[in-house]
């Protein structure tokens, strides 16, 4: 019997939790592309937190985005020609090729917040469920009365 590891299948999105929806979506992925590499993190219940590592970036380098349940996390250079003839790189290890990550957002995910601190983009999100999507606790052997409209 062959054991199929699922979990690269939840590494690009959030509140989702084990849900097996994103498998229509995985053959236009590609896999191959780990630039920038990030982490999800659960802050909380219904928290979570994305860390992009984005060294050499400033703010003004990154634009994020959420449009139809995805974030989109772009970041992006503008090499200077006076900037470039100024330094002669013998050795470049550090990667600050442009870049756009893309992270499919469950129902009900905002983005609350983000920010840059020592090279990493932490974007943080929360689900808010509506009240009338919460589950609701029904006593038995009590009666349900609907307003009439007057």
């Amino acid at each position: 019997m062959r054991h199929f590891d699922l979990s690269p299948l939840y590494r690009s999105t959030v509140g989702f939790d084990r849900l097996f929806s994103l498998l229509d979506q995985v053959s236009g992925v590609d896999v191959a592309n780990t630039y920038p590499p990030y982490n999800i993190e659960r802050t909380g219940e219904n928290e979570y937190r994305i860390c992009v590592a984005v060294a050499g970036f400033a703010e003004n380098d990154l634009t994020i985005e959420t449009r139809e349940n995805t974030l989109i996390i772009k970041g992006g250079k503008d090499v200077r020609a006076e900037d470039a003839a100024k330094a002669e790189v013998l050795y470049q290890g550090i990667a600050a090729r442009a870049f756009e990550r893309r992270f499919q957002l469950a129902d009900h995910v905002t983005v609350t917040g983000a920010s840059l601190q020592n090279g990493l983009l932490h974007v943080d999100l929360v689900r808010e469920i509506p009240e009338a999507s919460k589950p609701r606790r029904i006593a038995i052997g009590t009666k349900l009365v609907e307003a009439k409209a007057a």
